[in-house]
């Protein structure tokens, strides 16, 4: 990393003023409830951006498998969840396919790019927010985020634009312009998730993106993940907060002990039975498992 000139370089900055932050009322709970599940996402002919088939993952030769067989697709407008306890094996299938480990066996693509021979042509459609939301903590967040915009080459004019939009979602505020190392957990979150948006990706990976998170970020990253989709856009997250993936996803993968053990159409679902109760199905799922 050292010989990189775009770190040993001080970053050319974009000077962008950012308003106070209105105070803002108290947020309403989501008026998504399972006999609204949203459905108005799904794209006639939508194009297939995420593939995986038959992912298998060790971390050395003599552990035993973190993910064994696991296959599922992603398209245009959707938003997927991949849901099981910790330790399941999410994050690992995540890091899998955006190339961040590698894997034994299996095949990953993304829009139509394999992450092992293309990686640099897939990585370029995707954005992707780790579970410890790593940062170069010595750069400020506007630094950074124009870092990040460098690297994705997105034009400077567009860029503005883009910080604007996500400040009015994340509301990071004044504390844009100071370094991540003075940054609050929640803090360095947000600005992760800004940065793995600013070349407006079209796919946008989140590793359990709600922890940490005050009560009304939440509400408004849960609303722009709908609006993001329905641009057509792709959303996979991995999460074992039940609540979250019920009001959010379109259709779940469920993991549990690194195995695939069912994929859920949740939009299907609710259409049948607007009474589904996704907690007690998951809970009785594990129960049979143990």
């Amino acid at each position: 990393m050292t010989n990189d000139p775009r770190l040993t370089q001080p970053p050319v900055v974009a000077v962008v003023q950012f308003p106070q932050p209105k105070p803002q009322p108290r947020p309403q709970p989501m008026a998504v409830q399972p006999a609204q599940h949203p459905t108005h996402r799904r794209i006639p002919n939508a194009r297939e951006v995420v593939s995986v088939k038959g992912l298998c993952k060790r971390y050395s030769r003599k552990a035993p498998w973190a993910v064994t067989d696991v296959s599922f697709t992603c398209r245009e407008g959707e938003i997927v969840g991949i849901l099981g306890h910790n330790g399941a094996g999410k994050s690992t299938t995540l890091k899998c396919l955006e190339g961040m480990l590698p894997f034994e066996k299996g095949e990953i693509k993304i829009a139509g790019y394999d992450i092992r021979k293309q990686a640099e042509k897939a990585k370029s459609k995707m954005g992707f927010v780790t579970d410890n939301h790593a940062t170069f903590v010595k750069m400020t967040g506007l630094q950074y985020l124009n870092f990040i915009a460098d690297v994705y080459e997105v034009p400077t004019k567009v860029r503005l634009q883009r910080l604007k939009e996500l400040d009015s979602v994340f509301q990071l505020g004044k504390p844009i312009e100071n370094l991540i190392s003075s940054y609050s957990h929640g803090m360095r979150q947000k600005i992760c998730m800004m940065g793995s948006l600013i070349h407006h990706p079209k796919l946008w990976i989140l590793d359990e993106p709600m922890t940490g998170l005050d009560p009304r970020t939440m509400h408004a990253v849960q609303e722009f993940m709908h609006a993001y989709a329905a641009e057509g856009n792709t959303i996979l997250f991995s999460s074992h907060a039940l609540n979250t993936v019920a009001k959010l996803c379109d259709r779940v993968v469920l993991i549990r002990k690194g195995k695939q053990v069912d994929e859920l159409d949740m939009s299907g679902i609710y259409a049948q039975n607007p009474n589904f109760d996704f907690e007690e199905y998951f809970l009785r799922n594990e129960e049979q498992e143990d």
